[in-house]
């Protein structure tokens, strides 16, 4: 009888993801002829070469084991004191030891770390230190979270003491569409896991991928419109049980939700991240993708139809965070919290996942902003011969994937009190607002602003409301949430209309929203005097923002 087929799950490498960033490699003291015993020599996980034996110490792997020696069978044989070995005891062979073969194909063991730089001299940093190196690091990033899963498999056990914890769960592939570890020098097809054959060109730091040490770069716009198109591929094929998606621990919250909002997944996506490095001590990001598998392989998500009642989450430390909800609170492991004051954790991985409640909010695969809902071509607005004009702007290639050059530019500003530079300011005092407006009709014709206002009500001060106003009138639509990521900021507390409101959304949250929006529904229709338009033209822009503001409503 043929066994039922382990469920498979994709990993993805997402940006700048301590989950899967790694301590530097420093030159053990075995090779550095340190003698120093005031201390352990460190050990990295490597690959052996060849086959090897080992001799073990009996009763060696606990202070305590010795103490039940009664309960243990007999050794593999004895040592001499020349390290030779025999089956048998007799007056040479005198120390008794387990023996073991090692091989390469049994994966990573902890071994010193014997690599030196040129001349020998050791690693002291990721940085070379030889001059003509100065400046030049090695990576700290993994490519991808393959080796990540062989190293917990290997090393990590459970209460119980039984290791393969991830792979007992599930099989697993790893796609890189935005990854923090790069191959600088190119990536041969036999070493890929993720797409096609034949070799590819050298990968770029800022563009390929992007890591925050030893070199930040960060990536930019249409990076997200780039991973949108390979985790809604990818998802797309129907091979996997979830996908589990890794990134920084302060900006994964805003990845998930986007996925949450466009990505037309009847399957989990879950987001993961650590506040320490693989193999680091008090690391938490091994825990959290078991955790996640458990998750995805329990289907508690699953409805009776089978698919995914939840949408999108982030699983922290035992948690289970909605990713509209979730936030990184503190730099610490279980360092996050839910937002808005109504929920946000709905169950926990502490043993068997379990669920305690669920999200009202559309998601996923119900999503009316989804990739494949949203149309081949939308309404912008650009400015030309000192008028603002609508222009087409495709959403959409033929395949449907989405275009980077259709890409929002969403700007999230801030109230604060005392912030006006003088009582009575018109819109002229709001400088930054007003030259982001004028970028926005240079450069992106679908463009918004999210407004953190006070709390509950997001309200801000006049000058604000009347610049944000002045963006409204030239197509840019304008929601208002409260600071802090509390209160609900309801439609009755709207500025005549013309803002759409934010309900409990952070404003980071809030311009994710917008900028699915944005892609569904183009920009608003502008009067045809931006600064003095007619009551017919104020309800026709109340009308598209109705649209706008059914969304937010239920997203």
């Amino acid at each position: 009888m043929t066994a039922d087929p382990k469920p498979r799950i994709v990993i993805f490498s997402g940006p700048r993801a301590t989950i899967q960033n790694s301590a530097a490699l420093l030159t053990s003291r075995r090779r550095r002829d340190d003698d120093d015993a005031s201390g352990y020599d460190a050990v990295r996980s490597q690959l052996i070469a060849a086959p090897v034996t080992v001799y073990v110490e009996p009763f060696s792997a606990h202070p305590l084991e010795k103490d039940a020696a009664d309960l243990y069978g007999d050794v593999d044989g004895y040592l001499d004191g020349d390290g030779n070995f025999s089956e048998t005891a007799d007056e040479t062979f005198t120390r008794p030891v387990f023996q073991v073969m090692l091989r390469p194909e049994d994966g990573p063991f902890m071994l010193p770390y014997v690599a030196t730089q040129p001349g020998g001299i050791p690693w002291e940093s990721t940085f070379a230190s030889r001059p003509e190196n100065k400046g030049k690091a090695r990576q700290l990033f993994y490519p991808d979270a393959s080796r990540i899963v062989a190293e917990i498999d290997r090393y990590a056990v459970d209460g119980a003491g039984q290791n393969n914890q991830l792979g007992s769960m599930a099989d697993f592939d790893f796609v890189r569409p935005a990854p923090s570890g790069g191959y600088t020098k190119g990536q041969a097809a036999a070493e890929r896991t993720d797409l096609g054959d034949g070799d590819i060109a050298p990968e770029v730091l800022g563009e390929d991928f992007f890591a925050y040490a030893p070199l930040r770069k960060e990536p930019a716009l249409h990076t997200l419109a780039r991973l949108t198109n390979v985790v809604a591929a990818t998802m797309a094929t129907g091979k996997y049980t979830g996908g589990i998606w890794l990134e920084g621990s302060p900006t994964a919250e805003e990845t998930i939700y986007w996925f949450n909002l466009v990505i037309p997944s009847d399957v989990p996506l879950v987001a993961n991240a650590s506040q320490y490095g693989h193999g680091v001590l008090g690391n938490d990001g091994d825990h959290n993708l078991v955790q996640s598998t458990a998750y995805i392989t329990s289907k508690v998500w699953a409805g009776a139809d089978g698919k995914d009642r939840v949408g999108g989450v982030m699983v922290q430390n035992g948690q289970i965070f909605t990713a509209r909800e979730v936030q990184k609170a503190d730099a610490r492991p279980g360092g996050y919290v839910a937002t808005g004051g109504h929920g946000g954790i709905i169950g926990n991985t502490v043993w068997d996942p379990v669920l305690s409640f669920l999200p009202v909010k559309k998601h996923t695969h119900a999503s009316e902003l989804r990739l494949d809902a949203m149309p081949p071509e939308v309404t912008g607005h650009v400015l030309r011969d000192g008028a603002v004009v609508p222009v087409p702007v495709p959403v959409k290639d033929d395949e449907g994937k989405l275009l980077a050059s259709a890409m929002p530019k969403v700007t999230i500003v801030r109230y604060v009190n005392y912030g006006a530079d003088d009582v009575g300011d018109g819109p002229e005092g709001e400088v930054e607002i007003l030259a982001r407006i004028e970028r926005n009709l240079a450069r992106f014709p679908l463009a918004g602003f999210v407004a953190e206002g006070s709390s509950p009500y997001g309200a801000v001060n006049e000058s604000m409301r009347t610049a944000l106003e002045r963006a409204a009138f030239r197509g840019m639509p304008v929601v208002a949430v409260g600071r802090g990521g509390g209160g609900y900021v309801t439609p009755s507390s709207n500025n005549g209309g013309l803002f759409i409101t934010g309900s409990n959304l952070t404003a980071p949250k809030a311009r994710m929203l917008l900028m699915a929006c944005l892609l569904k529904f183009g920009a608003l229709p502008v009067p045809e005097d931006p600064d003095a338009p007619t009551e017919f033209e104020l309800e026709q822009l109340r009308k598209v923002l109705a649209d706008y503001q059914s969304v937010f409503s239920s997203h």
